[in-house]
């Protein structure tokens, strides 16, 4: 572990976990993650962004690079959903993050400004995540040219969404997600057994996500945790999370339904981090090393000649 994630995990266990508990309405932490993400997570040079709508009322940010730096693999697609506990965040807060993605993978990001939580709850939030896989569907785009991605609850919109995809016969190129919550029940036994190594989740707030996001629907309904769902013939998949998160068992256990379902799954586990460290991705080099592996699977998956390629881009 690096010194600058041993101070990030430290600064995580004694300001944000204590904050995260004691919000007594998410939508003013909402605002607060709006504005030190703005400030906070960095951009690489020579980023484009696009403001789009992929569906009446479903805005969306395109990401890319110039075509003269790192150009996108043409006819390809990450369809991407940020993480937030399905009450915050938004494109913009991860727009450093999807930035880097897109290029060190070489590809063009889509990332929804889906609805959240509590103003609208489930299934809002699963069916705007829907309607931008259709989106991109209208528009040309094959399943086997689109890579599903997400972070936390957005990695649960994401395998949520692949659920529904290949019960239809439609089996995107491949998913990745960074510490993904897939299993609203909470059973996992790391969410116990990691209640005081988590340094960035209290779970003390898990009665409050149900209540804002699954008011009034079952939190093993397979639409709001995938772990219950089915994954008939499932593409490649890439899960990256902390041997020290209360969501390890949430990718440990989907990784093994996934298995069973014959699905080829890499669980880049690392020891000791934060929850979706690699969005400190400038300031860790933990997060460098993250974003590369993830990047590597998606260019992999989209074009396998491209993978070998991949580098860490200049900061």
């Amino acid at each position: 572990m690096s010194l600058r994630l041993s101070l990030l995990t430290a600064f995580a266990r004694y300001v944000v976990k204590p904050m995260v508990a004691h919000a007594a309405d998410p939508v003013p932490l909402r605002a607060r993650f709006e504005r030190v993400a703005r400030r906070l997570f960095r951009v690489p040079p020579h980023t484009l962004f696009r403001e789009t709508a992929l569906a009446p009322g479903l805005p969306a940010l395109v990401i890319s690079n110039r075509p003269g730096s790192h150009p996108p693999l043409p006819r390809k697609r990450v369809l991407y959903f940020h993480g937030g506990g399905f009450v915050a965040g938004s494109p913009r807060t991860h727009a450093g993050l999807l930035a880097q993605i897109a290029r060190l993978a070489r590809v063009e990001i889509v990332a929804p400004a889906y609805r959240l939580a509590p103003e609208h709850p489930f299934p809002a939030a699963p069916d705007d995540a829907r309607a931008a896989w259709d989106a991109l569907i209208a528009l040309g785009y094959r399943p086997a040219d689109i890579v599903i991605g997400g972070d936390s609850a957005g990695g649960n919109l994401a395998l949520g969404l692949l659920a529904g995809l290949l019960a239809e016969g439609q089996r995107p190129a491949g998913l990745f997600a960074f510490s993904p919550v897939t299993d609203l029940t909470f059973s996992g036994a790391s969410i116990e057994t990691n209640a005081g190594r988590d340094s960035m989740l209290p779970t003390s707030r898990a009665d409050d996500l149900l209540r804002y996001y699954l008011p009034g629907t079952p939190p093993d309904d397979p639409r709001a945790s995938p772990l219950f769902a089915d994954f008939p013939d499932p593409p490649p998949v890439f899960l990256q999370f902390a041997a020290t998160e209360i969501l390890a068992d949430d990718c440990r256990r989907i990784a093994d339904r996934l298995r069973a379902s014959g699905g080829e799954v890499t669980c880049d586990e690392w020891p000791d981090a934060p929850h979706v460290w690699v969005i400190f991705d400038g300031y860790l080099p933990e997060a460098r090393e993250g974003l590369t592996r993830a990047a590597r699977f998606v260019s992999g998956v989209l074009g396998p000649d491209q993978a070998s390629a991949i580098t860490p881009a200049i900061r």
